[in-house]
């Protein structure tokens, strides 16, 4: 219990310096933590009945949960009165939700290689209307947005999703859902080539992007995009840290297909807790792919920068989400986050008990 109580106290609110929020590097592998994203908004549950929920979770050994929607501080109360660590989740890059911004900043929306901003023009499905990470208008505004959030009581660390370019390239199983062949990067998913990035890449190396002849072979434009979402995590990293808060983040699986897919090198990233999405039906792997996709990016990460593993239920039933978590743990992963609550069944929560017993 010591462990996973001095990780508890490591990812909590308040209780280091903003610079100082790494753990001990042997904290990353000597601690096991479970997690899982809730969609917090039903109104018909009160504070009462979020406490149930929780209490159920922590009495399956659950660390922390990943929150969006609903009230804020009651959340936090809610799963504090439990022993649970709540991370707010938000939206970062994708905006579709923001009418504010859409109404008042157009120009600060995301375009593609085709000319079309994702405002008007969103690829693959409507609420794909994405934030250019270049503008510094764009990070000032989003600094406030996490400032607002990290300032909220109850909030012990604000949780970044969407915090990427639109995928240029699809999961592969998604491409028949969308009824394409993306083994090559297509002008109408490839972003961003708004004035601001092209000025920016212009001023930095004296070519506009536009006018290369393979843009996705392009080696500095390629590292442009993954350092403009990279400078755009530092900003809101300083924010949240300047509360005394954590930051954490929603990622692609490994850094190289994040790389590829999305444009994000998550890597890199000034994080307190990495989440990486190791769905591994996504991807059309087996579990046992998991534990390959987890030891890239401990691998890759500072040594002191917990990686937390996201499972998605949906392709886990009972037995294979016991065999995703020890895939997890053999990869180096500091615990395990599952997508999402909702689907968590009593089966589930016991596989999950017996996943922590053989661990002791």
């Amino acid at each position: 219990m010591t462990g996973r109580r001095d990780f508890l106290q490591a990812t909590g609110a308040g209780l280091l310096a903003a610079r100082r929020w790494q753990p001990a590097a042997t904290d990353r592998r000597s601690a096991f933590s479970l997690w899982t994203w809730v969609h917090g908004g039903a109104r018909e549950v009160d504070l009462a009945g979020w406490r149930t929920r929780y209490a159920r979770l922590r009495a399956s050994g659950f660390t922390g949960v990943l929150v969006s929607g609903g009230e804020a501080a009651m959340h936090g109360e809610a799963a504090h009165a439990e022993g649970l660590v709540l991370h707010r989740w938000i939206w970062t890059m994708n905006r579709s939700g923001d009418a504010t911004v859409k109404a008042e900043h157009p120009e600060w929306f995301s375009v593609s290689r085709e000319g079309r901003s994702s405002l008007t023009h969103p690829p693959y499905v409507g609420y794909y209307q994405w934030l250019c990470p270049t503008r510094r208008a764009v990070r000032e505004y989003l600094a406030g947005v996490v400032d607002g959030v990290a300032a909220t009581p109850g909030v012990d660390a604000v949780h970044l999703d969407y915090i990427r370019h639109p995928d240029v390239i699809l999961p592969r199983n998604l491409w028949e859902t969308y009824g394409l062949v993306q083994d090559h990067e297509m002008a109408p998913f490839d972003f961003c080539y708004c004035e601001a990035c092209r000025d920016r890449f212009a001023r930095e190396t004296g070519r506009d992007p536009l006018a290369l002849e393979d843009p996705a072979a392009d080696v500095a434009w390629r590292a442009f995009r993954w350092r403009m979402v990279t400078e755009t995590v530092e900003v809101l990293a300083r924010a949240v840290h300047a509360r005394g808060k954590a930051i954490s983040a929603a990622v692609f699986p490994t850094p190289t297909i994040a790389r590829r897919l999305v444009r994000q090198a998550w890597d890199r990233w000034p994080l307190d807790v990495v989440f990486p999405m190791t769905y591994h039906g996504f991807y059309r792997e087996p579990v046992s792919w998991i534990e390959g996709a987890v030891a890239e990016g401990v691998t890759a990460l500072p040594t002191a920068t917990p990686l937390v593993a996201g499972l998605y239920l949906p392709d886990l039933p009972p037995p294979a989400l016991a065999e995703a978590i020890r895939a997890a743990r053999r990869g180096g992963a500091s615990g395990v986050a599952m997508f999402e609550a909702g689907g968590l069944t009593d089966a589930h929560l016991a596989a999950v008990r017996e996943v922590l017993q053989e661990a002791g």
